[in-house]
């Protein structure tokens, strides 16, 4: 099982989730300093909201949220074998979770993932600003993944 990640950048953070739980009827997963995110049932959605006055209104990022370590292991290795250059990224702390995940380029400047969350990051061990934002390293399937962020 899996469900689609959207990741949109608001410039009101209060606002986009007074907004979205209204309209998804489901109240936010999880709330931070300028991050949210819904886990919605119905439609299956990962809804992620960052806080970010010099792009509200634009997607952030897109993703496929899945339930194990397994099922990125495969999804990057179908990523790869479709010829597409793989960012991997082991047990890294991003965005108030631990997470494995695989990135790819897709058309015009889109950024897909395929990850899931291994635990979360409690409010009190919040993490500063240049930690919450993962720059993965460019690894093919071969290489050995390291650490970022």
């Amino acid at each position: 099982m899996s469900r689609l990640q959207l990741a949109l950048n608001v410039s009101n953070l209060e606002e986009a989730v007074s907004f979205y739980t209204a309209f998804f009827k489901t109240e936010p997963a999880k709330v931070r300093a300028g991050y949210a995110n819904f886990a919605i049932a119905e439609p299956p959605l990962k809804l992620v909201l960052f806080e970010n006055l010099e792009a509200p209104g634009t997607i952030n990022h897109l993703g496929v949220e899945v339930f194990s370590s397994e099922e990125v292991v495969d999804a990057t290795t179908y990523l790869s074998d479709q010829g597409f250059e793989t960012d991997i990224e082991v047990q890294t702390s991003c965005w108030h979770a631990v997470q494995n995940k695989v990135w790819v380029d897709g058309p015009d400047g889109s950024r897909w993932e395929v990850y899931t969350v291994l635990s979360d990051v409690p409010a009190s061990e919040s993490a500063t600003e240049d930690e919450l934002c993962c720059v993965p390293e460019r690894l093919s399937i071969s290489a050995k993944p390291a650490a970022c962020c």
